[in-house]
């Protein structure tokens, strides 16, 4: 069942998405070679209690097959897509390194993404995160109520594979509100015109994967970490957005807190 919020209920989303976006502002001094993914984890954790909020990915458990999250974020370092595991690893000159962030404030749910580049990076990772960025402000260009979840999907996937990028089909956005996972699944390819038809209230998460270069995914043994099949690299950026009567609202305003070395990326 899809949910249509109200506007008190758009704004205690406002804030949770607020808090995840001020993380990743907070975040991107410590993003450099030598950092191990452990201490941004921890760092990350330690300002989501600070706020009074707590973490949504850490203990999450989709389905008892899968294990448990270990962690308050989920990294993704050059080929790794989405859901890595923080741990000892150090960040090296010229990665690219994806962190997703999800907090609950108020019993309402913040999640965003953004990758950075670590240190500088070649030109084609340049390229390839300026890309993911355009993908996703495409898809948001969309948002209003009328149009169609397939809208969205062709901004993005027109739009990436013009520049002959894959765009990750298994995994897709999502609703999100009291919980981190709601409905609507979304996807970030399709046919303008077709899907549900988007109405005022609704709250949801706009989070296109890219990879350099086919769609393909593979998950490691650790029953989280995806990857590129091609081991090429991959880049992602999400916002929660909220449908509102004039349009779109982005609830996780990462680009108020991201200075612009990142933002030129």
């Amino acid at each position: 069942m899809i949910v249509l919020r109200s506007k008190s209920e758009i704004e205690a989303m406002r804030r949770a998405g607020d808090l995840v976006a001020h993380a990743l502002g907070l975040l991107q001094p410590h993003i450099r070679p030598g950092v191990r993914l452990g201490e941004l984890d921890r760092l990350v954790e330690e300002f989501i209690v600070s706020e009074g909020a707590s973490t949504v990915y850490k203990g999450y458990q989709p389905s008892p097959s899968v294990p448990p999250f270990p962690a308050t974020i989920c990294t993704a370092v050059n080929e790794e897509i989405v859901h890595g595991i923080p741990g000892s690893r150090r960040l090296r000159e010229g990665d690219i390194v994806g962190i997703d962030i999800g907090a609950i404030l108020g019993g309402w749910v913040g999640d965003t993404c953004y990758t950075f580049p670590v240190g500088e990076v070649s030109p084609e990772a340049k390229k390839l995160l300026k890309v993911a960025r355009e993908c996703l402000a495409a898809a948001l260009a969309e948002v209003r109520p009328g149009k169609r979840f397939g809208d969205l999907g062709a901004a993005i996937q027109d739009l990436a594979e013009s520049h002959g990028y894959g765009v990750v089909r298994e995994l897709g956005g999502h609703g999100v509100g009291r919980e981190l996972h709601e409905e609507p699944h979304i996807n970030h390819f399709g046919q303008r015109g077709h899907g549900m038809r988007l109405r005022e209230g609704m709250t949801f998460t706009i989070e296109p994967m890219i990879n350099a270069g086919s769609p393909g995914i593979r998950l490691l043994k650790d029953g989280w970490t995806i990857i590129t099949e091609d081991r090429k690299l991959s880049a992602q950026y999400e916002h929660t957005v909220a449908v509102t009567a004039g349009g779109c609202e982005v609830l996780t305003p990462w680009y108020l807190y991201i200075g612009e070395a990142a933002e030129m990326a």
